[in-house]
């Protein structure tokens, strides 16, 4: 692991909405309801698709411009794709063309591109056609990454949460083992699994022993939600732990209660602050780290800015000493 501490390299990402685009309109997740799609089927989906694709398409780039290099793409991108492949579409010719655009632009500014699929994708669950339904949702996001020409690495992760216990911790750890078996090469060879944010659920040394040592999925360290699973663990030990199951560069998704920024007692501990304070730490572990704020990228580059103007304070500091 290398020892490097905190830099200017460091490489912070944001998830999905960009709000300074939002302004103009470019989204990446318009969606229907069930009725529309069975309504209007294939060509209204086909149209949402090309659009969100080209949504996309900006956000990356922008994110290029502002040296943003880390993007989590939202799971909406391709509206009830569970129906159909993108080839299905009567534009699937123009979907894929973007989607493929967006990979290898991807490709030749070095920017790390990953999916966090919904809550509801529960691997571990003892119902079979939960299980089956999140098989189906976790190769979907799968197939999309490989029409993009992205790695079959954790680089560009298909992150999940196991979410629950059933009952029984055990049993629930070898179910998830056993159904990251069902899962195609495309699927598999991405996914992560981070820790959760109660303390009954699934701290980081229970996935490295219960998943990572098993079958080799690596674990995504979460510093806030490492808060309510600590297991007597500090940071830094939870997020080497974490770390060391990578042979890619880790990911560690950081975020702030918003209970500290309002001093509002009556705000869950769990709920995520618009900006963040820091300092971010990546413990030697050289990771990347998804800012999960909900001001986006303008969370990332306000903490940015801050870090590289207290930098620069420093600097300047040990000028005038020297």
């Amino acid at each position: 692991m290398s020892s490097r501490q905190n830099t200017a390299s460091t490489r912070y990402g944001y998830a999905a909405m960009n709000t300074t685009l939002r302004e103009e309109n470019v989204r990446t997740n318009h969606g229907m309801r069930q009725a529309t799609f069975e309504e209007r089927g294939l060509r209204y989906a086909g149209e949402l698709a090309e659009k969100n694709c080209r949504g996309l398409r900006r956000i990356v780039e922008w994110n290029i411009d502002h040296d943003i290099r880390f993007y989590r793409i939202t799971s909406d991108l391709l509206p009830w794709y569970s129906q159909y492949a993108i080839d299905d579409l009567p534009n699937g010719a123009a979907v894929r063309e973007e989607v493929e655009a967006i990979g290898a632009l991807a490709a030749s500014e070095d920017v790390r591109l990953t999916f966090h699929p919904s809550h509801f994708v529960k691997l571990a669950s003892p119902d079979d056609s939960v299980v089956e339904n999140a098989v189906v949702d976790l190769e979907n996001h799968g197939s999309l990454m490989d029409a993009m020409g992205l790695s079959r690495t954790p680089y560009n992760a298909v992150n999940v949460h196991i979410g629950a216990h059933y009952g029984d911790k055990e049993a629930t750890g070898r179910r998830f083992c056993e159904n990251v078996g069902r899962l195609s090469e495309s699927v598999r060879s991405r996914l992560t699994v981070e820790n959760d944010d109660k303390s009954s659920l699934w701290s980081v040394p229970e996935l490295v022993d219960a998943v990572a040592d098993e079958v080799g999925v690596p674990v995504t360290y979460d510093e806030l939600h490492h808060q309510f699973t600590d297991r007597g663990l500090t940071r830094q030990e939870a997020a080497q732990v974490a770390a060391d199951t990578w042979e890619e560069t880790p990911i560690i998704h950081y975020s702030e209660s918003r209970r500290l920024h309002e001093a509002d007692p009556t705000v869950r501990p769990q709920n995520h602050s618009d900006y963040v304070r820091g300092p971010i730490r990546t413990y030697g572990t050289d990771a990347d780290v998804m800012v999960e704020a909900k001001m986006k990228e303008r969370a990332v580059l306000r903490y940015r800015k801050r870090e590289q103007e207290r930098d620069a304070g420093a600097a300047d500091h040990l000028g005038s000493a020297d």
